[in-house]
């Protein structure tokens, strides 16, 4: 900044008013400093101002997985809420990987981030609570926040998972099948809690379990495999998957083998990935609200950092929606 001000003949305030201020300082002066600035191609050092000033502007986001598109409704959600408080965004996917999402964290940490909003893999958040130790405030989204310490955003995934297996009860399917997993991951398996709770709520329905391995549409393609392996009257009428990748290559395969959706197997998915709407036979999915989670979690994030000593910790709870297409309905 130096350097700027001695080439544009101004003081170093001047400088500093041009970057921060620029309303103070006359069109003329700021036309000099901005040839200056083009001249030595200088770039503010952010990290260093905020050293400088003990507090920064920036937050940083870990994503699990940005390739599904639930997640990239929160990072919008998030960008746009944290630009309206003034906040600018670092974005960052784990892409499964705690690893990764551990190192992301770090660097974030060692950047002085003025705070994390973490969509976590599943387990205990040992990177989380670390940076947190240092003084910075983690949001989780789509995970639950921890009593007295940290915020969180999630859908009610049991509700989620209710809708779902109640939608095709009602359209007079009995032999329901959930498919999904591996059920140690929350989210499976609070869907199926759900599930079960709207089987157990009508007579004469039944429903059978299969845990896979992921969720992915190889994994449907597979289950969609051994589907039409069996005799017709072994087969459910009915599929619930606890996501829509699931569903989508579980119905590839059946449709291939003649197998029609839904007149014999009816499915629903989960999560209102983009995509679900799109495949050859459009999804009936469960869609969690994911912008306003992200936009929720952004404005808790900011409330923190400018209210640390009054801030209090809670979690918020959404509802899903069903959103029905031709996957379910006749």
């Amino acid at each position: 900044m130096g350097d700027v001000a001695e080439r544009a003949g101004v003081s170093h305030g001047t400088v500093s008013n041009f970057f921060n201020r620029p309303h103070l300082l006359s069109a003329a002066t700021r036309e000099k400093v901005a040839a200056a600035v083009d001249e030595l191609a200088f770039v503010p050092n952010d990290a260093a101002r905020t050293l400088a000033k003990g507090t920064g502007n920036t937050v940083g986001a870990v994503l699990v997985d940005i390739g599904n598109s639930f997640f990239v409704d929160i990072a919008r959600g998030i960008e746009s809420a944290a630009a309206e408080a003034g906040l600018k965004l670092l974005l960052a996917n784990s892409d499964v990987d705690l690893r990764r999402q551990n190192d992301y964290l770090d660097l974030f940490d060692e950047t002085r981030v003025r705070g994390v909003i973490l969509a976590p893999l599943d387990g205990e958040q040992l990177g989380a609570a670390r940076v947190r130790s240092h003084g910075r405030p983690v949001v989780f989204v789509n995970w639950p926040g921890e009593d007295e310490q940290s915020c969180g955003v999630i859908v009610d995934e049991q509700h989620g998972g209710y809708l779902a297996a109640s939608h095709l009860i009602n359209l007079g399917r009995t032999k329901l099948l959930y498919a999904g997993g591996p059920l140690h991951l929350h989210a499976v398996a609070d869907r199926l809690a759900g599930v079960e709770r709207a089987v157990a709520e009508h007579e004469g329905v039944t429903l059978e379990i299969i845990e896979t391995h992921s969720l992915t549409t190889k994994v449907g393609r597979i289950l969609g495999e051994q589907l039409a392996d069996r005799h017709a009257d072994d087969r459910p009428d009915a599929v619930i998957c606890a996501a829509d990748s699931l569903a989508v290559g579980c119905i590839e395969h059946l449709t291939s083998a003649g197998v029609r959706v839904p007149d014999d197997i009816a499915f629903t998915g989960y999560d209102n990935n983009h995509y679900a709407a799109e495949s050859a036979v459009p999804v009936t999915t469960i869609a969690q609200p994911g912008r306003e989670m992200g936009v929720i979690a952004a404005g808790l994030l900011a409330e923190e950092v400018d209210n640390p000593a009054t801030h209090e910790h809670r979690t918020v709870v959404l509802k899903p929606q069903l959103v029905v297409r031709r996957s379910s309905a006749q």
